[in-house]
This record gives C-alpha cells, sequence and structure tokens, in this order.
C-alpha cells in the first residue's frame, strides 16, 4: 500500500505566493498594459516618471488610450470659448461693463476691464469645475475626449484642474485672446509625446480619447 505525501506547510518558502485582490495588473485607464496580448513579458504600467523619459523612450505610457486629436482640441475649445462668451458678454452688458462709443452715425464696442474680470471668473470657473468633476468641458465631451492625470489616468484634482483653466484663461481675457489661443491650441500639434498643450504641463495632465 503507497502513501501519499503530506500538504506542504503553508510557511512553505516553495510555495508560489498569490498576490492578494486588487495588486498589480490592471491599468488605471482600463485598457490592457502593452504585452497582455501574448508573446513576451508585460512591463509595469507607467513605470518610470512620465516626464523623465521612463523605460519607453519617447513612448506614451502602457495601457494610455489613444490621445486627443489636435485638430478636435481645439474644436471643442472654440465651442467653450463660445458658450462662456456669450455669457459673459450678456452678464456684463446687464451690469452696465461693456464700453460703447457713439460717433458719426458708427458704434464702436471695446471691451472694459469689468468685462474682462467677468470673463475671466467664468472662464476659470467653468474649465474648473468640469474638469474637476469628470475630466469633460462641455466642448470635449462633443468629440468624446477628457483630461486625465498623465501618470495614471485618474481625473485631475482641484488644485491640478485650477491650475490648468487659470494658466488658458487669464491671458485670454486680459491681455492677449488671439495670441493666447493660438500658442495654447497649437502646442499640442507639436509637443511630443503626450500631445500637451503649455496648461497641461505645469497640471501633469493630458487629453485623451474616450470613445
Amino acid at each position: 500500500m503507497t502513501t501519499e505525501p503530506p500538504p506542504p506547510p503553508e510557511d512553505d518558502p516553495f510555495k508560489k505566493r498569490q498576490p492578494p485582490p486588487g495588486e498589480g495588473g490592471g491599468s488605471p485607464y482600463d485598457t490592457p498594459p502593452r504585452g497582455s496580448e501574448g508573446g513576451g513579458a508585460t512591463p509595469p504600467p507607467y513605470a518610470g516618471d512620465p516626464y523623465g523619459g521612463g523605460p519607453y523612450g519617447n513612448e506614451p505610457l502602457a495601457g494610455m488610450p489613444p490621445l486627443g486629436d489636435s485638430p478636435k482640441r481645439v474644436l471643442a475649445r472654440l465651442i467653450d470659448m463660445i458658450l462662456v462668451g456669450a455669457v459673459s458678454w450678456l452678464l456684463a452688458w446687464a451690469f452696465g461693463a461693456t464700453d460703447y462709443d457713439v460717433d458719426g452715425g458708427t458704434v464702436e464696442y471695446s471691451e472694459s476691464l469689468g468685462q474682462s474680470l467677468i470673463a475671466a471668473v467664468l472662464y476659470v470657473a467653468y474649465d474648473t469645475v468640469l474638469t474637476a468633476r469628470d475630466g469633460q468641458t462641455l466642448g470635449k465631451k462633443l468629440f468624446n475626449m477628457r483630461v486625465a492625470n498623465l501618470n495614471d489616468g485618474s481625473t485631475p484634482s482641484w488644485q491640478n484642474s485650477l491650475t490648468r483653466a487659470l494658466i488658458l484663461w487669464l491671458p485670454f481675457a486680459f491681455c492677449c485672446a488671439c495670441i493666447w489661443t493660438a500658442i495654447t491650441g497649437g502646442w499640442s500639434f507639436f509637443d511630443k509625446p503626450y500631445k500637451q498643450g503649455l496648461h497641461d504641463k505645469p497640471a501633469k495632465t493630458v487629453v485623451v480619447s474616450t470613445g
């Protein structure tokens, strides 16, 4: 009669340890990391400092969804500008913060400091609140994009959302609307590898596709 050997003790050093639930493997962007389709080892998601090059050189981080298309980002921003700009103008008109000059039968309109202040507050509040809520302004929602933290894909914090909005909208409201919009909107066309706008850099955010 043969007897089976007893099972190894629980503290057997050769027994394979199973990781606890939720440890390792998952992508914070809910997409499979590179290498998970078979063949080769799977690199750890987001290994290395995303601003220091990391192990993947100039490639986007593992598991990141497609980056937002730059032309669509510009269109989304234009929609946001029109929506908030219309509300800003109506409020400025209601509070008498607009400047009109009638000369020789023509009416000239110029922006006052009061209207610039109203616009700055509305634009910053709009962008901050919606970005911190789910990463989507109305323009970005229309074009299936969202703002995400670069390092883990989560929705930006209130602080990062405010930082991003201040850099984007204060120069626009007070001094150099056309120039600043062209610079910030056009920066993502040339930025590598994350297509970040100037306002994304200090906030450490990216714009990614949701559809």
